[in-house]
C-alpha cells in the first residue's frame, strides 16, 4: 500500500505470508535498501539455525508506526542498510537448534525481532518466542507483542492503574491507543476518555470501548476533559502525541495522577513544567517497550504472557484493520 494508507494510523496493518518455504531454501522478505524510498520484496538466502535459535514459518507480521519511522531514518534504532523491517510476528516452528527446549517443530508461536520479521521465515533466539494458546488465532496473536505489550506495560507497570480510575489516552485510534482502550476497559475495569484528531478516529475509539471521546483538533483538550470529569481531573494519562497535546493532558491530571509518555507522533517533544508535577504530586514516566527486552527481560516476557492469557480468556479483542500480502507493503 501507499505511504498515505500506512501513515493514517487509524488501524492495525498486517502482512500475510504466502506459500510455505522449506528450511534452508531462499525465502522472500521485504527489504529497505535506501531510507525514505519504496520497499521491495527480494529473495534472501536462508542460513542454518544456531544451537539456541528457532526458525519460524511466518504467517503474519505486524506493521507498526516504528516500522515507518525506521524506514525513514527517524527511529531511535537505526539498522544498517539493507535491512528487513518488522518487529513482531506469528507463525509455526519449522526447525529448532540443538539446545532449544522451550518449543518444538510445529508449535504455533509469536515472536519479537529487531526489524527482521517482514519475511516468509524468521530466525530468532528461543527466548523471544512464546507459544500461542489453542483458541487464539495466528492473526490475533500477531497483534499482541508491540501494541498490547506496550499497553499492558503502560497501564499496569508504568501507571499502576486501578479499577474505577479514569484514563485519558491520546492518539486513541492508533494501534497502541486501541490496545490501551481494550486493556484499560476490559481487563483493569477503568473508565477511558479517548482523545484523537478527527471525528472518524473518535468514533472508532468509542466503538472499541471508550466511554467518552474528545476531538482535540476542535479546541482545548484540557477544557473538553474538564467538562467530562470536572475540575478534579483524570487519574492516568497515556500520551503518544507529545507537544501541546501532552501538556494539556498533563494539566488534566488529578492529585497524584500519573502520566506515561509513549511517543511523539505529533512531531514535537514537550518540555514538562516541573511545577505541575510538584503542585499535584504528579508522576511522569517514560516507557520504551522494546528496551525492556534488553534491560528487564523477565518483565518483558511476563507482559507478553499476560497478553496471550488475556486473549485466551477473551478479556481483550485485538482489532485488525486490514490484511496485506507481502508484496503490497509500502512504508514510505
Amino acid at each position: 500500500m501507499t505511504a498515505l494508507v500506512c501513515g493514517q494510523r487509524l488501524t492495525r496493518f498486517w502482512l500475510c505470508r504466502g506459500a510455505g518455504q522449506g528450511a534452508r531454501r531462499p525465502y522472500r522478505a521485504v527489504r529497505c535498501t535506501e531510507l525514505k524510498q519504496p520497499l521491495a520484496v527480494a529473495e534472501v538466502a536462508s542460513r542454518p539455525v544456531l544451537p539456541h535459535e528457532v526458525r519460524v514459518d511466518v504467517h503474519f507480521c505486524g506493521v507498526n508506526f516504528a516500522d515507518i519511522l525506521v524506514c525513514n531514518g527517524q527511529y531511535q534504532e537505526k539498522p544498517h542498510l539493507p535491512f528487513t523491517p518488522g518487529m513482531e510476528f506469528s507463525g509455526t516452528v519449522l526447525e529448532t537448534g540443538t539446545d532449544v527446549s522451550t518449543v518444538k517443530e510445529g508449535d504455533r508461536v509469536i515472536g519479537v525481532r529487531h526489524f527482521h520479521a517482514m519475511a516468509e521465515e524468521c530466525i530468532t533466539d528461543q527466548k523471544t518466542v512464546w507459544q500461542i494458546p489453542e483458541n487464539v488465532s495466528l492473526q490475533e496473536a500477531a497483534t499482541l507483542p508491540a501494541t498490547y505489550g506496550t499497553a499492558i506495560l503502560a497501564l499496569e507497570h508504568g501507571a499502576r492503574t486501578q479499577p474505577g480510575e479514569t484514563v485519558l489516552v491520546t492518539a486513541a485510534a492508533g494501534a497502541t491507543g486501541l490496545a490501551v482502550i481494550d486493556v484499560a476497559t476490559n481487563v483493569l475495569q477503568a473508565k477511558v476518555i479517548a482523545a484523537a484528531g478527527s471525528d472518524e478516529k473518535c468514533k472508532l475509539a468509542m466503538q472499541r470501548g471508550a466511554q467518552f471521546s474528545v476531538n482535540y483538533s476542535r479546541g482545548s483538550l484540557k477544557e473538553a476533559v474538564k467538562q467530562l470529569v470536572g475540575s478534579d481531573g483524570v487519574n492516568v494519562v497515556i500520551d503518544m502525541v507529545g507537544g501541546d497535546i501532552c501538556l494539556e493532558a498533563l494539566r488534566s491530571l488529578a492529585w497524584e495522577g500519573r502520566i506515561v509518555v509513549l511517543g511523539f507522533s505529533g512531531g514535537n517533544i514537550a518540555s514538562v513544567p516541573a511545577n505541575l508535577l510538584l503542585l499535584k504530586n504528579i508522576s511522569a514516566v517514560g516507557l520504551y517497550w522494546s528496551r525492556y527486552q534488553l534491560q528487564n527481560f523477565s518483565l518483558f516476557s511476563k507482559i507478553l504472557r499476560s497478553a496471550l492469557q488475556y486473549c485466551h480468556q477473551g478479556c481483550i479483542q485485538p482489532y485488525v484493520g486490514k490484511v496485506f500480502k507481502l508484496e503490497e507493503i509500502r512504508l514510505v
